[in-house]
């Protein structure tokens, strides 16, 4: 691999970001295939390809977004909606607490957010369902019946959409936001009783006007969890 093969894929590892505001610009349909495509090169153990992808745009994105967007602003409603499968730890332990909370306080710094205004926060949290604008909006589901390792899989296949997407000029945010509403996205979507909803992601192209696509985060140093041993 020459050097400059190595600097283009380094930079577009590099580069990719979570934006959480994007042009209504349109992506091809055709663009997404080729995209998708690259993507499914991803490793799988045993080359199972446990992944499953539901392009949303225009009006069906717009559909699902308000069905979730009307159970998340009642609270009542929004109570009976839970995550099916556990993202986060059940208890927050350092140095992962504080690094979480970095990051929170680094966006609503941005977007002006002031520590205890419950509303902005609830607004914010709520463009998560709007995709953040964006003009695409992925949904990634699992077949039930497998385990860990193909979750394992699973990963690296988002990653490698995302990197197909930043290698195109596309930005992307991978979003966990959704499992809360797996209920409301297996009606709307018609999935399958063997589909599992892993995540969402939005896809398109960033904004760089607004304030949150400033965010950059950090990445803890090298000596704090690498052990070289000989």
């Amino acid at each position: 691999m020459s050097n400059d093969t190595q600097r283009i894929v380094d930079d577009v590892i590099q580069s990719r970001r979570s934006v959480r505001a994007f042009l209504p610009t349109p992506v091809p349909q055709e663009a997404l295939k080729d995209l998708l495509q690259v993507a499914a090169r991803a490793p799988s153990g045993t080359n199972v390809q446990p992944w499953k992808v539901y392009v949303l745009t225009g009006e069906a994105k717009e559909a699902l977004s308000n069905k979730i967007l009307a159970a998340f602003n009642d609270p009542e409603e929004a109570q009976t909606h839970t995550e099916e499968y556990p993202y986060y730890p059940a208890k927050w332990i350092s140095p992962y607490i504080e690094r979480r909370r970095k990051v929170g306080l680094d966006l609503y710094s941005l977007l002006g957010i002031q520590k205890g205004d419950g509303a902005r926060m609830q607004e914010q949290h709520g463009r998560n369902y709007k995709f953040f604008d964006a003009p695409v909006g992925l949904i990634f589901t699992i077949d039930r019946i497998m385990q860990q390792g193909s979750w394992f899989d699973y990963g690296m296949f988002v990653q490698t959409v995302m990197l197909a997407a930043r290698a195109r000029g596309l930005d992307t945010c991978p979003q966990a936001a959704f499992t809360q509403f797996h209920r409301i996205i297996e009606e709307q979507l018609n999935l399958p009783e063997n589909e599992m909803v892993v995540c969402g992601m939005a896809l398109g192209y960033a904004d760089e006007s607004k304030p949150e696509n400033q965010l950059r985060t950090e990445r803890a140093p090298l000596e704090d969890w690498v052990k070289f041993i000989a």
